[in-house]
């Protein structure tokens, strides 16, 4: 199983930016699929989170401005980011939750990481 991310870049304060992941590989099911962030000194922090069922779910400091989205069919998950702060400053990740089609058990999973900047 494969999480590939893109979409990071360079943005001024009040810009937006559009993240996507794409799932691949060995999937059977996926449950929840997300986004979250680390910066260096920081606590990691899950920005974004969305279930099969499409039920979403935002950290307070994202919520009004972020809104993530996923296609169950291509195994996308998509996290449009607007109204960008300097403090939204980070490497972003996406991560999900997936099951391989050869068992029945759950694991996490994550993609590399793509850098936002919000210059002020």
């Amino acid at each position: 199983v494969q999480l590939q991310a893109s979409g990071g870049g360079l943005v001024q304060a009040g810009g937006s930016l559009r993240l996507s992941c794409a799932a691949s590989g060995d999937i059977g099911r996926i449950d929840t699929m997300g986004w979250y962030r680390r910066v260096p000194g920081k606590q990691r922090e899950q920005v974004a989170s969305v279930m099969e069922s499409g039920s979403t779910n935002y950290a307070d400091s994202v919520k009004g401005r972020f809104a993530i989205s996923r296609d169950n069919a291509k195994n996308t998950v998509d996290l449009q980011m607007n109204n960008l702060r300097p403090e939204d400053t980070a490497v972003y990740y996406c991560n999900a939750r997936i099951r391989p089609s050869t068992t029945y058990m759950y694991s996490d999973w994550r993609g590399q990481g793509t850098l936002v900047t919000v210059s002020s």
